[in-house]
């Protein structure tokens, strides 16, 4: 048994490493192929420029609404229990699962020019913006709903003792006992928007400095320049791992400040 329990136990670190590198391998191989000097220098290339410049200006308006219209409806899913809200939080979920090229194509039908609403958002900045928050912004209001369910309600029923109306009480109670889970959930989504593809390439089209994102100029540049396409990847897998730095900062502070909390308690 012990011979056995030996066997299986090196065959499972084996499998671990294997896997683990294999997940590691890709993203070191962007920085091994070429020196970092050079994918420094690829990095002042005209085209990856503008696509800094479009992928920061489209991604920055998208967050912000996805933070202006997504905030009050996680705090009202998250709030209210009322008929039919089953079926919206389905439907938040669902640009999680839909296809990005779906999501793409329905875009297109609802604000193209022979679309439902039959607008020329297609193929501009705007197209870009709204292609971004659309497939981003369940990875926000989601998080932010789970944030505001963790509100304690009777803080929320004592500020409400205390004279403060409810808009008083959301921006001076709830969203700064909530503020962890929606920085959380924010980053999620402002790396999802960075990444996306597929639904901005159907909308909005690949024009260089007008749609053409980070992502998309990768796929052009593939073929083209390999090194700068590498540059722009280099420069992207930065951008997530702080991103996911950030989130794990603020998993930690939340663990902390609710063990904090429930020692506290215990003591009190």
């Amino acid at each position: 048994m012990r011979r056995r329990d030996l066997v299986v136990g090196v065959l499972a670190a084996v499998a671990a490493v294997v896997a683990l590198a294999f997940l590691v391998l890709p993203v070191a191989a962007i920085f091994l192929r070429v020196p970092p000097g050079q994918l420094v220098h690829q990095l002042s290339s005209g085209v990856v420029t503008d696509a800094l410049i479009v992928t920061a200006k489209t991604s920055l308006i998208a967050q912000a609404l996805v933070l202006l219209f997504g905030t009050p409806l996680a705090y009202l899913l998250a709030s209210r229990r009322f008929r039919g809200r089953a079926l919206a939080i389905t439907l938040v979920e669902l640009p999680l699962v839909l296809p990005p090229a779906v999501a793409g194509l329905g875009l297109l039908a609802a604000f193209g020019r022979v679309g439902l609403l039959s607008t020329s958002i297609a193929f501009t900045q705007t197209a870009v913006v709204l292609a971004v928050a659309f497939v981003s912004s369940p990875l926000y209001i989601l998080p932010a709903m789970v944030a505001f369910e963790a509100v304690d309600p009777d803080v929320v029923a004592a500020s409400r003792t205390l004279g403060a109306g409810p808009a008083k009480t959301f921006f001076r109670v709830v969203l700064p006992l909530a503020r962890d889970g929606l920085a959380g959930g924010e980053a999620l989504a402002f790396a999802r928007g960075l990444g996306e593809f597929g639904a901005t390439i159907m909308f909005a089209g690949s024009l260089q400095g007008v749609t053409q994102t980070l992502s998309l100029a990768i796929y052009e540049e593939f073929s083209v320049d390999f090194d700068t396409a590498l540059a722009m990847g280099a420069l992207l897998v930065v951008v997530s791992v702080v991103l996911l730095v950030f989130l794990k900062l603020v998993l930690s502070w939340q663990f902390s400040r609710r063990t904090s909390g429930s020692l506290f308690a215990r003591s009190s």
